[in-house]
């Protein structure tokens, strides 16, 4: 199918090193390709990226590919979904840690192996002096995470960015993936990037929360708020839809109508509105006027068309008791 995609429009967001913000949103959200545009790994004539991504100062979208080399690495770096596809099945893992040191440092190749080593010793494998001559396919999953963990921090970047990384692990290894995380992100003050569609994941990790849809953001707050006080109808429907401890056995989960839709054909005016239960309360403004992405209170950015008395007694009153 022929058309102008706008995988991402209109985004806006700011980061500082030592904090997480979490990107949440379904499949197709633009959450990926928010990632893949900051590290600048779009390539050919199809993609098109306007505005600014600064990082320290630098506009990532004005630099040459050579500059954008040159920071990948070693000022951002990212952690992907599957380490197995992400890394090469050729080069033993400490080959590939390395080459990702010695691209940016000058140092000899047993300096930067002794440093592959120890940081395969910081992410939790055992016996790194043995393991950092494994080929990727000779790790579990956890254990390949945590490789491509090692990587992508051998050279202190500023921004990490992970994509999903705890989507194929199961669930015990999933909490320890993201307590690595945390802990290393304090060890080496990075600011972090980490992007998912389970809200829980966020909880656990992220100091700000950037909810997505269609490509444009649809709530910004600090984590505390986006839990304790959402403010978008698509929000509440994530919240809803995730699993509880704390619900009886018997409660079912409240799914989102609907599904996301074309970002070739995105619906005029908010592009959650045929999925919204609360559109008919807008006077029609949902279905024809795009809502401004406008802060509500202090921190806090929502694109809605209902006003904040009418949000607020719909989740008081409505959303709220039921989850």
């Amino acid at each position: 199918m022929d058309g102008l995609v706008k995988s991402v429009d209109g985004l806006s967001f700011q980061l500082q090193r030592g904090k997480t913000l979490g990107i949440v949103g379904e499949s197709g959200s633009g959450k990926s390709v928010t990632s893949l545009s900051i590290m600048g790994l779009h390539h050919g004539d199809n993609a098109r990226i306007t505005g600014e991504i600064l990082l320290d100062g630098t506009d990532l979208v004005g630099a040459t590919p050579e500059q954008v080399r040159s920071l990948r690495g070693k000022k951002m770096a990212m952690i992907f979904q599957d380490p197995l596809s992400a890394m090469h099945p050729f080069y033993t893992v400490g080959h590939q840690i390395v080459e990702a040191y010695r691209v940016h440092n000058d140092v000899s190749k047993s300096v930067a192996r002794k440093h592959a080593i120890d940081m395969l010793d910081r992410v939790g494998i055992p016996q790194p002096n043995s393991r950092v001559d494994d080929y990727p396919h000779q790790f579990s999953g956890g254990m390949r995470q945590r490789a491509m963990i090692a990587m992508a921090l051998s050279c202190d970047p500023d921004l990490l960015i992970a994509d999903e990384p705890t989507t194929a692990l199961d669930v015990t290894v999933q909490a320890q993936i993201l307590d690595l995380i945390r802990d290393l992100q304090k060890e080496f003050n990075s600011a972090v990037i980490i992007i998912t569609h389970d809200l829980g994941v966020v909880a656990e990790l992220a100091d700000d929360i950037l909810v997505m849809y269609a490509g444009r953001s649809m709530e910004y707050a600090s984590g505390h708020e986006v839990f304790e006080r959402p403010q978008h109808p698509y929000t509440w429907g994530l919240l809803g839809s995730m699993p509880r401890m704390d619900r009886e056995r018997t409660e079912r989960l409240i799914p989102i109508k609907g599904s996301p839709p074309s970002l070739i054909n995105v619906p005029s005016g908010c592009p959650f509105h045929p999925r919204c239960a609360f559109e008919g309360r807008t006077n029609g403004l949902a279905r024809t006027e795009r809502p401004p992405f406008e802060e509500v209170l202090p921190g806090h950015f929502v694109a809605c068309h209902l006003t904040d008395e009418e949000r607020r007694q719909i989740w008081e009153s409505e959303i709220r008791p039921k989850l």
